[in-house]
This record gives C-alpha cells, sequence and structure tokens, in this order.
C-alpha cells in the first residue's frame, strides 16, 4: 500500500525570502494562498507579465514585482522557490538551478520537481492544519480544508490561549507536565458512549 512519506513543516515564512516565477493565474493562486496563510511573508515574483489582480493582491503584502524573464541571478538569497510559468523549459531550468544552489523549489503541477507540495491550510488563531494528498490530488486537499473549517469551532483559539496560561502554572519537570497536559486534555477527544 501506498502512503504519504512528506515530512510536515510549519516555516516561519517571514524570516524566509520566496520567490514565484511567473506572474499567471497559478502564480496568483499561489501568492494568494501564501498570502493568505503567512501576510507577513517576503516575497518576490519575477515575469514578463502579470495579472491586473496579481498586481492588486502584491500591494496587500511584502511583494515585490519584477517586470522580466526568469535569469539564475534572481536566486540570489531566496530559501523558497515556486516555478509556475507556462514554459515548461523554464520551470526545469528554475529546477537545476535550485538544485544546484541546495534551495527548496516546487513546479506548479510537476510533482517529480517538488521538494515540497503547498497543501489545504485550515486557519483558526493559533491552530493551524495542513493538509496533503502526497501530490496526488489538489481537490481533495481543498474539499477536505473546507471539511475542517466548518467542523473547527470558532472558539478554538481561546482553548488553546487558555491551556497555554494553565500549562505555565504546571510545576515538575517535562516529563510531569506532559502527563499533567494529557490527562487534563484527554476529554478533548474522548468517545461519547450511545
Amino acid at each position: 500500500m501506498e502512503r504519504n512519506n512528506l515530512y510536515p513543516v510549519f516555516l516561519k515564512v517571514k524570516n524566509l525570502k520566496v520567490l514565484i516565477v511567473g506572474g499567471g493565474y497559478v502564480a496568483e493562486e499561489k501568492l494568494r494562498f501564501l498570502l493568505k496563510s503567512s501576510p507577513d511573508a517576503d516575497v518576490t515574483m519575477v515575469s514578463p507579465m502579470f495579472r491586473p489582480d496579481t498586481m492588486v493582491l502584491a500591494k496587500t503584502g511584502n511583494v515585490t514585482l519584477i517586470d522580466d524573464v526568469y535569469e539564475k541571478n534572481y536566486l540570489q538569497g531566496k530559501h523558497v522557490v515556486v516555478a509556475t510559468t507556462d514554459i515548461p523549459e523554464v520551470n526545469i531550468q528554475v529546477w537545476k538551478d535550485c538544485r544546484a544552489e541546495a534551495k527548496l523549489v516546487n513546479v506548479a503541477d510537476n510533482p517529480p520537481y517538488c521538494d515540497f507540495y503547498m497543501g489545504g491550510i485550515v486557519t483558526k488563531g493559533n491552530v493551524k492544519i495542513a493538509i496533503s494528498t502526497n501530490g496526488k490530488s489538489p481537490t481533495t486537499a481543498k474539499r477536505l480544508r473546507q471539511f475542517f473549517e466548518e467542523v473547527i469551532p470558532e472558539n478554538i483559539d481561546d482553548l488553546v490561549k487558555n491551556l497555554n496560561e494553565y500549562r505555565k502554572t504546571i510545576q515538575g519537570d517535562f516529563e510531569e507536565k506532559v502527563s499533567t497536559l494529557n490527562e487534563f486534555t484527554k476529554g478533548l477527544i474522548a468517545k461519547k458512549e450511545s
């Protein structure tokens, strides 16, 4: 049976520099989801053209638009790169250049050329859930995101903040604190008896 071997991480993209190569619909979609999840992201986009909606969206965040074709020098100082052009040769060149410089890269809609996928994300205050289908079905990730947005209560952030305050009051070593919190929170997932 096939399984998802991806390792999920949550990046502090305000501390990283992101490059999006392309200015079409897919680039705009990647930028929109990036800014929705991380409004303080530091993003540069390079393309010989940008959609009008992309230019408006860029003004809502820390986004620099560069009107040019991709060149390797645009990778300088970047940590994460997303290639979204409709020219496969350009996307593959971006991937090769990133491989040579040990930069994380995602070539949109081309899983063999991805170090990471941009999955579905649900955010409710401090709670964030990322959903991955291992690059197999973005539509399924979207539907799962919609499902979780509906079932996770809006006040989940209050619970997280209250538990954080309670955690600060617990005495003992790390193991004792974990044990106390586990006991205190086990009711959150207890199955209701019929």
